[in-house]
């Protein structure tokens, strides 16, 4: 059986997935949003997040292309209308992203890899939910994907904060995969009274001060007890390794922070993080 040898990836996490499964350099073109790993930024740049270059993709002569979701369906059908074959994958939970890594270990002919790295995405979470365990309290946590509007946490979001140590304050809305579906009224967020505030603005910096500012949030614990923190995008908001590993630690650094206590030297995060 021939598997695949010219991938193109039209997002980050099966880039670094891929990478880290040894198979690098199947990998001909990557997004232009792509940061991890370092070495795949060499690689030629073919699409941002909505749009493709389909003349760029058509000349690296790539026998599989790699998607995510439904909002990259006009890519994929142009795709497909040009003769290219097309694997969208449609991971929004923790456990989606882990079968992500065990069906893309099996398209490539690796599966016993995929399934070794699946397992050790597996025991980093149970090792970052047992330093939870010792929490005093798990904290009211509001996740900010964006400003204007505000959007709350997608679903793996909200399952790693759950992970990390923290209960995330509108749980009801994790499952609406579309960001205009958990848009919410600043109103809600001051209801709800959470003790962190942790923000990705996805793909531009938190601007504190501004959060910091907002009419009537005054008296909302985040605001009020200097709990405001960022998670960077390329740390959590890519449903793949990312998330899992250096995102997840990230958000249990935050948790324990907020809550005055060590983070275990074993599960710090491996960048830098949000500190003040």
């Amino acid at each position: 059986m021939t598997h695949p040898s010219r991938l193109i990836c039209l997002t980050e996490e099966t880039t670094e997935t891929l990478y880290l499964l040894g198979e690098g350099d199947r990998v001909v073109g990557v997004s232009g949003y792509t940061v991890r790993p370092i070495e795949a930024r060499r690689k030629p740049r073919v699409s941002s997040f909505l749009h493709a270059r389909y003349d760029k993709i058509e000349a690296l002569q790539p026998d599989l292309i790699l998607a995510f979701s439904d909002l990259q369906a006009a890519i994929t059908t142009e795709l497909v209308t040009r003769g290219h074959a097309v694997f969208t994958f449609n991971q929004r939970s923790v456990a989606e992203i882990l079968q992500m890594v065990r069906m893309l270990g099996g398209i490539v002919g690796v599966p016993e890899k995929a399934e070794a790295l699946a397992r050790e995405f597996e025991a980093g979470l149970e090792a970052i939910r047992a330093s939870a365990a010792r929490f005093p309290r798990r904290p009211r946590v509001y996740f900010e994907e964006w400003d204007d509007p505000l959007i709350s946490g997608i679903q793996w979001v909200e399952e790693l904060i759950e992970i990390a140590g923290g209960d995330p304050v509108f749980p009801e809305l994790r499952h609406a995969r579309l960001g205009k579906d958990r848009i919410i009224d600043q109103s809600r967020v001051i209801a709800a009274a959470p003790e962190v505030f942790i923000g990705s603005w996805c793909g531009k910096p938190v601007r504190k001060a501004k959060v910091r500012a907002r009419p009537g949030w005054e008296a909302v614990p985040a605001i009020r007890d200097g709990h405001v923190y960022e998670v960077k995008s390329s740390y959590i908001l890519q449903p793949g390794p990312a998330a899992l590993t250096e995102g997840v630690r990230q958000l249990h650094a935050v948790l324990c922070r907020a809550l005055d206590l060590d983070v275990p030297a074993a599960l710090a995060p491996a960048e830098k993080w949000d500190r003040d």
